[in-house]
């Protein structure tokens, strides 16, 4: 399953990056959580969270991330920034790839600003 999610996670990166987006940091794991991919968009440090669902059951992937999990990505995001003071006063996002289906038929959906900080 950890194979499976990394290469949705490549697939993701690779196609950010032919967005203009920029690699800062890839799969940054604390206690508290995992950031998949911390990248830059122009000045602006974007927290990029990867999820794949096999079907559309229940809402699809997107809808697979939760409040608790919204809030392990802040608590995470907090602690990356902490440890890269030199973004610390940039500009963040919380963006979501979500892939719905399998293999390389899985649609990719690129939800820009997905949540912010509550």
């Amino acid at each position: 399953m950890r194979a499976q999610g990394a290469q949705f996670e490549q697939r993701a990166r690779r196609d950010l990056e032919q967005a203009g987006l920029r690699l800062l940091t890839q799969n940054f794991t604390t206690r508290h959580g995992e950031l998949d991919l911390v990248m830059r968009d122009g000045e602006m440090i974007v927290f990029v969270e990867v999820r794949q669902r096999g079907g559309r059951g229940q809402g699809g992937a997107a809808a697979s991330i939760t409040r608790s999990k919204r809030e392990r990505l802040l608590r995470t995001a907090s602690l990356w920034l902490a440890a890269h003071p030199q973004h610390g006063q940039r500009a963040c996002r919380f963006d979501v790839v979500s892939f719905d289906g399998v293999g390389d038929q899985a649609q990719m959906h690129w939800l820009r600003s997905a949540f912010e900080a509550e």
